[in-house]
């Protein structure tokens, strides 16, 4: 095991039972929602390419009581993951600007998302509380990353960094992500400005 990740991990534990147990947190622990939303083009051609990965599942299973065992849990998938994919783009990989897959050895940011979603399904999650997520970096452009949905609030999971934040502790604006009724359905985030990220009209 690699000690690096031995030392972070255990000063996020730390952090999860010094915080997460005590005061309440004062900014906002979970996204506001106002309303469907067209899915990035990029998912709705892997939903069809790959249907079981967002077929119904049973609908809203309610957020996930987040646990000691599940934080290290969300912890080591993110880091494994991230430390595991090599980042490249899908030009690079596909020869194509946009294609979403679930990476063997290597991809970009919604392919690690889609990684880290699937194995915390196998784990035991609830596919209801992963939800695949656009945001926008502070210089404008897009990304994806994967919101965690605990009763603790919506935690985010990063390919370009290994802690894992509340969402409202990053700097991204936040502009769509998977329904938690069905996932292969988008619903907006109230956070922020509208942009063109590849949609479906």
């Amino acid at each position: 095991m690699n000690f690096q990740f031995v030392l972070r991990g255990c000063a996020a534990l730390a952090l999860f039972t010094l915080g997460f147990f005590g005061p309440a947190q004062a900014a906002p622990a979970n996204m506001t929602i106002t309303g469907d939303a067209a899915p990035p083009i990029g998912h709705y051609e892997f939903c069809k390419e790959n249907p079981r990965e967002c077929a119904f599942a049973g609908g809203d299973a309610g957020p996930i009581i987040l646990t000691q065992d599940s934080w290290k849990t969300i912890l080591k998938i993110n880091y494994t993951v991230n430390t595991t994919i090599k980042p490249m783009t899908d030009m690079e990989l596909y020869g194509v600007e946009e294609k979403w897959a679930i990476p063997t050895t290597a991809g970009d940011c919604e392919d690690f998302a889609l990684l880290k979603r699937k194995e915390l399904i196998d784990a035991g999650f609830s596919p209801s509380d992963l939800l695949m997520t656009v945001v926008l970096q502070p210089n404008g452009d897009g990304h994806a990353v994967l919101t965690v949905r605990t009763d603790r609030g919506d935690f985010v999971l990063d390919n370009m960094r290994d802690k894992v934040k509340l969402w409202s502790e990053t700097e991204y604006t936040f502009l769509k992500r998977q329904s938690v009724e069905h996932p292969a359905r988008w619903v907006k985030i109230q956070d922020g400005r509208a942009v063109a990220v590849g949609s479906l009209k």
